[in-house]
């Protein structure tokens, strides 16, 4: 049924969607400029720790590296 008014109620409810709608295009730059932070953060994290997870692996490897050596050069 439609509204028999003067469609004060209909202007309303355009005006109010129009608002939404420029708020969220307005919001828009802001959430995007988050997520490629939240990204880069992210992959900076991750090379953090690949680079510790390679330290800690050559650590573990350094006994055996410096018996080599000095297994080879005490040998004529």
């Amino acid at each position: 049924m439609r509204n028999s008014g003067s469609g004060g109620a209909n202007s309303t409810i355009i005006g109010s969607v129009a608002n939404n709608s420029t708020s969220v295009v307005a919001s828009a730059p802001a959430v995007a400029l988050s997520m490629f932070y939240q990204a880069a953060g992210q992959a900076y994290a991750l090379t953090m720790q690949n680079a510790a997870s390679n330290q800690h692996n050559l650590n573990a490897l350094n006994p055996t590296l410096v018996a080599n050596a000095v297994k080879a050069l005490s040998t004529p």
